[in-house]
């Protein structure tokens, strides 16, 4: 079987997909994985043809580039609907000429859906965050500043795929690609528990896989607590919430661990004490196996990682996305959110982390959600739906 493989370039969307395709590859299947250089080692030792969009990505301008680290949506997708354009000629020749069985394509990778699209291909989407319809939609809420971003950007957003038909990709308007379909086969990488409002999504075209994770063995907790902090990839620049939370916790009988990504030169937090370490990037995986508590943006793969290992949450959301995930690990009993004005001030933030530490009920339910994600199908039922997605041409 042949497969075509799209993903966007970042690591949330990218990470949950390399054991299914590792497992694809073991199984003889070739998959030829479209993505981004800085991602080529992960996808060519998971066994897939790697095929480079770095060329292919239109320029930026200060503003756009700004917009994108706000993650804006109406920008997100305008410089989707741009790669796709600028893609399209390489892309159609590939379909051609290669003849592919299936197509999967990331949920937020405009040009992997609409390349299905125009040629009539059986594909599948692959979600890292929740499936998403319009009763999870209702449960997903946005700040008013996020659906301004979409209101005002819709007339740019429709001259983007305006171009597109012109180029045979028939879409009617933004929500006819962004939303799923009820019949659109969807592999979604959490359980069916941690889904909201899983009772709307059907089991012939939904497969609730669990987290796709490297695995670690818990250790054992021994000597003092220690605390993992980290906001993720995407907007971490917050060096204001790493100083309050060093403030916080310098004199306390804990261990404090940030891993503040590439967004600053961790220097600029000044001298630490020496039961804290600052680190651009760390092994999540192998620190939480020994971490005791986790202060998390709320990203749908660290906040599912952390359950994976059980590490109580203490949930710090920072975009509409990431409320929402935080909204339901807490809702399953997992963690306890973070005030926005407790996180600026010391004293509270500190009262919020020793309160998280000795909260009994949220040990017990990151306990029960190790126990549920580990029972879903993971890679290998992944593949499996792939695999029979590809007979349904």
């Amino acid at each position: 079987m042949r497969i075509l493989w799209f993903c966007i370039p970042a690591y949330g969307h990218t990470n949950p997909t390399i054991e299914v395709v590792r497992e694809l590859v073991r199984r003889g299947h070739e998959v030829r994985y479209y993505s981004f250089e800085e991602f080529r080692e992960k996808i060519e030792g998971a066994g897939a043809d790697f095929i480079s969009c770095d060329a292919y990505l239109p320029a930026l301008d200060a503003k756009s580039e700004r917009k994108l680290r706000e993650v804006s949506t109406t920008e997100m997708s305008v410089q989707s609907f741009r790669i796709t354009a600028t893609l399209d000629p390489i892309i159609s020749q590939d379909v051609e000429s290669w003849q592919p069985d299936v197509l999967v394509t990331d949920s937020a990778c405009f040009w992997g859906k609409l390349t299905a699209i125009k040629f009539n291909l059986p594909w599948v989407c692959s979600t890292t965050t929740f499936a998403f319809n319009k009763d999870s939609a209702q449960y997903m809420q946005q700040s008013a500043s996020e659906i301004a971003d979409m209101v005002l950007g819709l007339p740019r957003m429709n001259c983007e795929i305006r171009k597109l038909r012109g180029l045979g990709y028939h879409v009617k308007n933004v929500l006819d690609i962004v939303q799923n379909k009820p019949d659109d086969n969807t592999i979604v990488y959490t359980s069916r528990t941690f889904q909201p409002c899983a009772e709307t999504f059907d089991e012939i075209h939904y497969r609730f896989v669990g987290p796709s994770v490297r695995e670690v063995e818990p250790r054992e907790k021994a000597g003092r607590p220690l605390v993992f902090a980290s906001l993720g990839t995407v907007i971490n620049d917050r060096p204001g919430f790493y100083r309050t939370l060093i403030e916080a916790l310098h004199d306390e009988d804990v261990d404090l661990l940030i891993s503040c990504g590439k967004a600053f030169d961790p220097t600029v937090l000044g001298e630490l004490p020496a039961n804290m370490r600052v680190e651009h990037y760390v092994d999540q995986m192998e620190v939480l196996s020994r971490a005791s508590l986790f202060v998390t943006h709320c990203g749908m793969n660290s906040a599912s990682e952390g359950m994976w290992m059980a590490v109580p949450e203490l949930l710090f959301p920072l975009t509409g996305e990431q409320r929402a995930v935080a909204r339901r690990v807490a809702e399953v009993g997992a963690g306890v959110l973070l005030d926005e004005h407790d996180a600026k001030d010391a004293l509270k933030l500190k009262a919020a982390v020793l309160c998280a530490l000795a909260n009994e009920d949220i040990s017990t339910g990151a306990a029960r959600m190790r126990e549920d994600l580990r029972s879903c199908v993971g890679p290998s039922g992944a593949a499996d739906f792939i695999e029979q997605c590809s007979l349904k041409r």
